[in-house]
């Protein structure tokens, strides 16, 4: 059996990818993902705000008024309360290089056209293998129309491949009105992969302090879905690489990812759920499938199950919508004790 696949250039041992989370500011995390079978590792985000902070810059691009940056500050952390500057952030990355022989791949996490060039080329400088741009923007102002947000997406893709020769992914949410045009347009501004989905986490209300409170609640095997049925529907479509992240936590959400065509599969909710040596269990569970299901490659079952094979893809689409519309049995009420 052979579990190698390739993802933004990058030859990898199998399609298990660690995606950004704090798990991997620890060296010793990263060592220890490394023997349990990663095959890549994303670092966890530098955000622009921390690289704002730090050098006091206004970037023009994503404030308007002289007066706003000033109260946006206030909103974030002190530069004390992060764990990881951009000085150290640029270190980190050369540690981990020095201390694995897996891919390391930068993450940015940010929504100016502008903000990020400087730094991306420092990414590359430290010896990152690639570069994921995590586009994390809610359009509140309601005088934003979809194409502005659309092309602020794929402006910081060009501007970002403009000025280094390491490859970009761009980490994108499920949200555009038209994804499959979206994701054709960021294909057509040269990103070498699509990371399906961001989570876009909701912030509680503390109903005593009233005020916002954030909260986090890790992914489960059912928000796979989403990512599985827009993988299938761009596989063939697009020339960039996918990944699938959020929701991938079982050996067979791997292997469902790759069926939907995506190169490969990306953890964290389920590391922090069962720990590092979960990869372990992942990995060998589908190797374990692929010898009883007689599967020579990853290969060999990437987008078998996409869109693309299907002879009459709109009819297919149809068909299922309706099916579940028409089969569905709500379950019995439990009898009343």
């Amino acid at each position: 059996m052979e579990m190698k696949t390739r993802y933004l250039g990058l030859d990898l041992k199998n399609p298990l990818v660690v995606s950004p989370s704090p798990m991997s500011e620890p060296i010793e995390n990263i060592k220890h993902m490394e023997d349990a079978g990663a095959a890549a590792i994303v670092l966890h985000s530098l955000f622009e705000e921390q690289i704002t902070l730090a050098s006091n810059e206004l970037d023009a691009n994503l404030l308007q008024g002289e007066g706003s940056f000033a109260e946006a500050l206030t909103y974030f952390p002190d530069m004390g309360d992060y764990k990881m500057g951009p000085d150290g952030y640029l270190e980190h990355i050369r540690r981990a290089k020095e201390s694995v022989d897996i891919p390391i791949i930068g993450s940015l996490n940010g929504v100016s056209a502008g903000g990020w060039l400087d730094f991306a080329k420092k990414i590359e400088a430290a010896g990152a293998d690639a570069l994921e741009l995590n586009v994390y923007f809610i359009p509140t102002n309601p005088g934003m129309n979809g194409q502005t947000l659309e092309d602020i997406y794929v402006q910081i893709v060009k501007n970002v491949k403009a000025v280094v020769s390491i490859p970009v992914a761009v980490k994108i949410g499920p949200y555009f009105s038209a994804m499959a045009n979206m994701a054709t347009r960021l294909d057509q501004a040269c990103a070498d992969g699509l990371v399906l989905f961001n989570r876009f986490y909701q912030p509680d209300i503390d109903i005593n302090e009233l005020e916002a409170k954030p909260d986090l609640n890790l992914s489960d095997s059912r928000e796979l879905r989403l990512r599985l049925r827009w993988a299938a529907i761009l596989y063939g479509v697009i020339k960039a690489d996918m990944a699938i992240t959020g929701g991938v936590h079982t050996s067979e959400d791997v292997i469902k990812s790759m069926m939907a065509g995506a190169s490969v599969a990306m953890l964290t909710s389920a590391l922090l759920k069962h720990g590092i040596d979960h990869l372990t269990v992942v990995r060998d569970g589908v190797a374990q499938w692929m010898k009883e299901h007689e599967y020579e490659s990853i290969e060999q079952m990437r987008g078998s199950m996409s869109q693309k094979k299907c002879p009459e893809p709109a009819a297919f689409e149809r068909a299922n919508y309706m099916k579940i519309l028409t089969h569905y049995t709500p379950e019995s009420p439990s009898p009343m004790q």
